[in-house]
């Protein structure tokens, strides 16, 4: 860190607050275990959960083919967030910050926003989820499930919700110290509670389950298999953490030192999804033996079972990581990204409130709308757009400035600024943004682009990183250049 500053002279209030302003060493917390906790709760979400289930009932592939894909899905997501993560450990910045010195000064409120509108969509999204498990629990107290639906969602499904939606926020208004205790505990918890299920799940199948295992997930004739059906489940599950991959450096930048971090990334990336996704698959493949069918929401395992104290466990746990998750990764992120368009006027606190506000409609039409497009379909396509910014971002970061950046003028207007660009947009990584995500996103919706499914996010991201490279390379040599006099002043 020798050459970093963490005191911004004369930030310009268009470009710096309190929360945006870069984080000193001395003021960083978290170790290797709160990032743990951070992706462990990002995969043990009730819809973490279930997408892995989904992908091992219908991706056409052996259930031993898909365990292997979601873990090196998990591996290659920890070297793409320990390249994102780096720059925020060395200079204490969010993602809005970062995302300067590829975007200008103006131009970086683009990707702001486009990050900010996915994580609104997850956050609501996430908030529905999250209420089911309230919801299992209220309707094995006091019954009343059947009834009148509004927006496919019953009266005890709407008191669930509106109870998990005011949660959040009350938790968010605590700070950054409640929610990492908060993530700390629920963690460990989910993790014993989901072995506690796959014992009972195991007791009550048998060992008939260990022969479900080769049978269930078995592809039946006339599925796709292979190859490609196999990256496409790594490209899904890195579609998946797309949000959190690109803005990392928004946890990073709380981390102490840069060996925490990949450590933390290690044991809670390939580690973490490992054992969970080999409890999904055992689980998911006893609830065939035992009720006859294929279940993909552990919340609705539980209420099967019928039993009170384990659904009363169950729904505290998954309630839990669910919320904690989408406090870190779909809560904080777009309240930085608000407060990035108008730092002045906007702060972390209330680019919250913004986003509540805004998710809690989006939540409630995930049964009746959203969730028709299709789990998949829904991840791949967030994936798609968010994916050439993190090219861009990456290749900028380590291609085109050379793992340098000038922290003072990520908060400067003068056009003599270093990220200034035109008028503080660089244009060419907007053009490199645009080609890269229409392209992307094609190969998720255009038939003729079909056999590409699954791997938009990759796409996406390689072609983005790969015209931005193009597009500023006059700009690469001037900074080698630069560089070169120093190193011989020096």
């Amino acid at each position: 860190m020798e050459h970093t500053h963490y005191t911004i002279v004369d930030g310009h209030p268009s470009l710096f607050n309190d929360d945006l302003a870069p984080l000193a060493p001395a003021d960083r917390k978290w170790g290797w275990f709160e990032i743990f906790n951070v992706w462990s709760n990002d995969i043990q979400s009730l819809f973490g959960y279930t997408l892995a289930a989904t992908l091992f009932v219908s991706s056409g592939l052996n259930g031993w083919w898909v365990f292997a894909g979601i873990i090196l899905a998990g591996a290659i997501v920890m070297g793409l967030v320990n390249l994102t993560g780096k720059p925020s450990v060395m200079y204490g910045i969010p993602y809005p910050v970062m995302a300067r010195a590829a975007m200008g000064i103006r131009g970086a409120n683009f990707p702001a926003l486009i990050r900010g509108t996915v994580a609104i969509f997850w956050y609501g999204v996430q908030t529905y989820f999250a209420s089911t498990a309230v919801a299992m629990l209220l309707y094995a107290l006091f019954g009343g499930e059947g009834g009148a639906t509004f927006l496919g969602l019953t009266a005890m499904d709407w008191i669930a919700y509106v109870f998990v939606s005011v949660f959040q926020v009350a938790l968010f208004m605590r700070g950054i110290d409640w929610i990492t205790k908060f993530l700390n505990w629920a963690g460990p918890l989910v993790y014993a509670v989901m072995i506690a299920l796959a014992l009972y799940i195991w007791f009550a199948a048998g060992n008939q389950i260990f022969g479900a295992l080769g049978s269930i997930f078995s592809p039946t004739e006339g599925e796709r298999g292979g190859i490609g059906a196999f990256l496409g489940v790594v490209g899904t599950m890195i579609a998946y953490f797309a949000a959190v991959i690109i803005n990392y450096g928004d946890f990073s930048r709380f981390v102490k030192t840069e060996g925490a971090m990949k450590f933390g990334n290690f044991m809670g990336l390939p580690v973490s999804l490992a054992v969970f996704s080999f409890l999904a698959m055992f689980i998911t493949a006893g609830t065939v033996v035992i009720f006859g069918e294929t279940l993909t929401n552990p919340a609705e395992i539980v209420a099967k079972v019928d039993h009170i104290l384990l659904t009363l466990i169950a729904a505290v746990t998954f309630f839990a990581a669910t919320v904690g998750i989408n406090l870190v990764a779909n809560f904080i992120p777009p309240a930085y990204d608000l407060a990035n368009l108008s730092p002045s006027r906007i702060s972390a606190r209330t680019g919250g409130f913004i986003t509540a506000g805004i998710a809690f409609f989006i939540g409630a039409f995930w049964v009746s709308v959203i969730s028709a497009i299709g789990i998949a379909g829904f991840v791949d396509t967030l994936g798609a757009v968010l994916a050439p910014l993190y090219g861009i971002l990456v290749a900028d970061y380590y291609l085109v400035h050379k793992s340098r950046l000038n922290l003072q003028d990520l908060f400067a207007t003068p056009p003599s600024g270093e990220y200034f660009y035109d008028n503080g947009w660089n244009r060419r990584a907007m053009i490199a943004f645009g080609i890269a995500a229409v392209f992307s996103v094609a190969t998720v919706w255009v038939p003729g682009l079909g056999f590409l499914s699954g791997f938009a996010w990759i796409i996406g991201a390689i072609v983005g990183g790969a015209l931005h490279v193009w597009l500023m390379r006059d700009r690469m040599q001037m900074i080698a250049q630069r560089l070169a006099g120093a190193s011989v002043a020096e």
